[in-house]
């Protein structure tokens, strides 16, 4: 996991631009989320990066151990907080609702961010998971080449069930 953070830190104008010359797939992304975020409330993204997707979805707090990921997120009105999903750096029932969009990957403990989540949810919350599926076409394509791309390198795809199982094992 310091891997990555170092990665993130270093490289943070390098994965903030990957946004914009991605759009379409971002846009696909957001109108995705945007059906099943609950449209009032607080919210937190955990993994927020940059606050490409809270920005957009109206998700006030952001969470992620990259200093340099979270200067980006700031300037797109994200209240930024350093930490990561295995500790959360909050007071229990403070969300309405938590998004973890691309982040579970690089945990260090699946089931201990789960905990902390449901930790930080408000009773009726909800938590809305987007992962990169350890069977579908990114994880594939990275397993695939003979060097990893710099940001997945340390990434730990986890298949449906086994991301089913953690949430069930963490309540």
């Amino acid at each position: 996991m310091k891997e990555a953070i170092a990665t993130f830190d270093k490289y943070a104008a390098d994965y903030d631009r990957w946004f914009d010359e991605n759009r379409e797939i971002v846009d696909t992304q957001v109108a995705a989320l945007r059906r099943v975020l609950p449209r009032a409330g607080i919210g937190l993204e955990i993994g927020a990066g940059s606050g490409r997707f809270a920005s957009r979805l109206g998700v006030t707090h952001g969470l992620d151990p990259a200093r340099r990921l979270l200067a980006y997120a700031k300037n797109r009105q994200v209240e930024p907080v350093q930490g990561i999903a295995e500790a959360l750096p909050y007071k229990a029932e403070t969300f309405d609702y938590l998004l973890l969009m691309t982040s579970i990957c690089f945990f260090a403990d699946l089931g201990t961010a789960f905990c902390e989540a449901f930790r930080g949810q408000r009773p009726e919350g909800r938590i809305v998971i987007g992962f990169l599926d350890k069977y579908g076409e990114i994880a594939r394509r990275e397993r695939g080449r003979k060097t990893p791309g710099r940001f997945l390198r340390s990434a730990i795809f986890r298949s449906t069930d086994e991301v089913t199982a953690a949430l069930y094992k963490a309540g």
